[in-house]
């Protein structure tokens, strides 16, 4: 059985733009008490929390994630200076108003897309079978990980829950969240494995129990827990794909709205924007699983392809890449800089055949300074080419202590963005916008 978004049910349970607690519901739909009353409706509801993250062009969250990601760090360029909002985030300071659509839509979708989590999270008690409330279970809480991380991406603070005035929380705290709901989705599926009644309505695509130990690595990364990064990414199967799928009628929004033409933005160069120490070696097979020369090198030198090249491109959920390079970060961080390597060579000497995705290296091992200076930096550069358009780039310069706003040979225009009017207006707890 075909599986399909069913955004309608969606639209009848959206909350405000900002965290506030008002409804509108769709007359033309089931009411929220009906969609949350079986396990049908939840399952339905847990389709809509994809459809809500990854599609509709410019609107979701995958786009604004990577376009926020890319533009702020140079890793792309935009083409057409009448998109307006895009080309400010490329100049990135004080021309990233609030008022700047695809901040507003980072911050609005992905909240849209938590309370909408946590709302089937809330009503499991209607789920009898126990491997249909696993699937159920943990298909909600990895958006809502993945909502709260994007969050705590991109801005100094959030709210995470939903409420009049919610407080924020520090980011380091939004990621703490997010692993929270995902230690608590990963214990419920090992004990009972995710149904086939689940499974069969369901869009297909995303590998439940190895995305939830990938987000977890990830997110436990981010928030500077290194030992249960590791912990969690030993646990990832590499051999497996969690993909995000799309059709002609959910179409890839990367392609769809931006790769897909030369009209919003592209790769800054062949490069991905890298220069001096960072530069790609001229031998990476990677930059030709990502980019191609362009059939119009005037507007762009070269175009994305990678996962972007057709309207039903699944894109990858996290990359066997990102988890080797959590685990190299990690061990590095903590001062074990043999297993730090050796983490590091598993990425460089990858072919395309030893990758699920085929994004193979295939690169000598690492031969640099066994230093903890010389491999992070390593490490750093070969996240910002395995991971290309993936959002992660204005997180990793800022983790890494690249240069910033203001300093010399700064690689990122920004290191904050302020928080969008809409919140603003709807909670007097609003922080005071970062400098930069």
């Amino acid at each position: 059985m075909k599986k399909t978004f069913i955004p309608i049910l969606l639209t009848g349970l959206l909350f405000t733009q900002s965290a506030c607690n008002k409804e509108y519901l769709n007359p033309s739909s089931i009411s929220q008490a009906q969609a949350v009353s079986s396990p049908d409706g939840l399952m339905t509801l847990c389709n809509g929390l994809q459809y809500r993250y990854t599609t509709g062009g410019a609107l979701s969250v995958l786009y604004a994630s990577t376009a926020g990601g890319g533009l702020t760090t140079r890793e792309d360029i935009v083409l057409n200076q009448g998109n307006a909002d895009e080309a400010n985030l490329a100049l990135g300071a004080s021309n990233v108003s609030n008022i700047n659509s695809v901040v507003r839509n980072l911050w609005t979708q992905s909240h849209l897309v938590r309370s909408n989590a946590e709302l089937i999270l809330a009503n499991t008690g209607v789920v009898v079978d126990a491997g249909t409330k696993s699937g159920i279970i943990g298909y909600a809480s990895i958006f809502r990980a993945l909502s709260l991380g994007t969050l705590g991406l991109f801005f100094e603070q959030s709210p995470v829950t939903t409420g009049n005035n919610v407080p924020f929380v520090p980011r380091t705290q939004v990621f703490k969240e997010a692993i929270t709901s995902l230690e608590t989705a990963a214990t419920q599926v090992a004990s009972v494995p995710v149904s086939a009644d689940f499974t069969s309505k369901i869009v297909t695509g995303v590998d439940i129990t190895n995305t939830l130990q990938a987000l977890i690595a990830r997110y436990a990364l981010f928030s500077g827990d290194y030992d249960k990064a590791l912990a969690a990414a030993a646990k990832v199967d590499l051999s497996k794909k969690s993909v995000f799928n799309f059709d002609d009628n959910t179409r890839n929004p990367l392609f769809e709205y931006t790769f897909g033409n030369l009209n919003v933005f592209q790769p800054t160069n062949a490069n991905l924007g890298l220069t001096g120490s960072l530069t790609p070696d001229a031998a990476d097979k990677r930059i030709g699983f990502l980019t191609k020369v362009s059939s119009n090198p005037a507007v762009a030198p070269v175009i994305a392809t990678a996962f972007y090249t057709a309207n039903n491109a699944a894109v990858p959920v996290y990359l066997p890449g990102e988890v080797l390079l959590i685990q190299a970060e990690a061990y590095a961080r903590k001062g074990d800089l043999a297993n730090a390597v050796a983490s590091l060579n598993k990425v460089l000497t990858k072919t395309a055949a030893q990758d699920v995705f085929g994004l193979g290296a295939a690169l000598p091992a690492y031969s640099g300074a066994q230093t903890a200076d010389a491999i992070l930096t390593e490490i750093y550069r070969n996240r910002q080419i395995e991971l290309a358009y993936q959002g992660f780039r204005l997180e990793d310069s800022r983790r890494f202590n690249r240069p910033g706003p203001g300093a010399t040979g700064a690689e990122r225009n920004r290191n904050f963005f302020p928080y969008p009017l809409t919140e603003r207006n709807n909670n007097t707890n609003t922080p005071t916008d970062p400098a930069n």
